[in-house]
């Protein structure tokens, strides 16, 4: 999240394999969290949510998006509240720890620095021609094809019909 400029969030969960988890951050980086790792790192006390999802994969998969985070509402404390009533507190992490001990998640990424590239090439165009064609930079294109930056809708346009003489279609699966 380029500095964590902002406070990353949670979207969306991707997908739950054992303890393997892809989710969607706030800045559209699908990210992959292994909450086995995660949990045996933090050293919890017997008892602890963590060590109960750890010890059971049925209440692990009770994950779910809340808030903008990931919790377990089956699992969590219990504690008193501000008026002496009892209250249960469901299990949830900061989005900026899961972040910061997350790794991208490689299956869900878009190639589309290496689709440029390739289409680039297979038109017999330098980085340089296809940067004049499309009103992009040298550089720019560079960057695009290296996954070192990222593309606006309009300037991809630009890329691929200007520059490419092709059309660009978008697909939602």
């Amino acid at each position: 999240m380029k500095g964590l400029r902002k406070i990353p969030r949670i979207l969306k969960i991707n997908r739950v394999r054992g303890y393997l988890v892809s989710c969607i951050f706030s800045n559209g980086e699908s990210r992959l969290i292994d909450f086995e790792k995660f949990f045996k790192a933090q050293k919890r006390r017997k008892g602890h949510p963590a060590s109960i999802l750890l010890k059971n994969l049925e209440e692990f998969r009770q994950i779910e998006v809340i808030e903008n985070t990931i919790g377990w509402k089956n699992v969590g404390t219990s504690g008193k509240d501000i008026d002496g009533k009892e209250q249960f507190y469901y299990f949830d992490l900061d989005p900026i720890v899961l972040y910061e001990n997350s790794e991208p998640d490689e299956s869900r990424s878009l190639e589309i620095g290496q689709m440029i590239r390739a289409e680039r090439k297979k038109a017999g165009l330098t980085q340089d021609e296809l940067a004049r064609k499309s009103g992009t930079s040298k550089h720019y294109i560079s960057r695009l094809e290296n996954n070192k930056s990222d593309i606006e809708l309009l300037t991809l346009k630009k890329i691929i019909e200007a520059g490419l003489g092709r059309d660009l279609k978008i697909e939602i699966d």
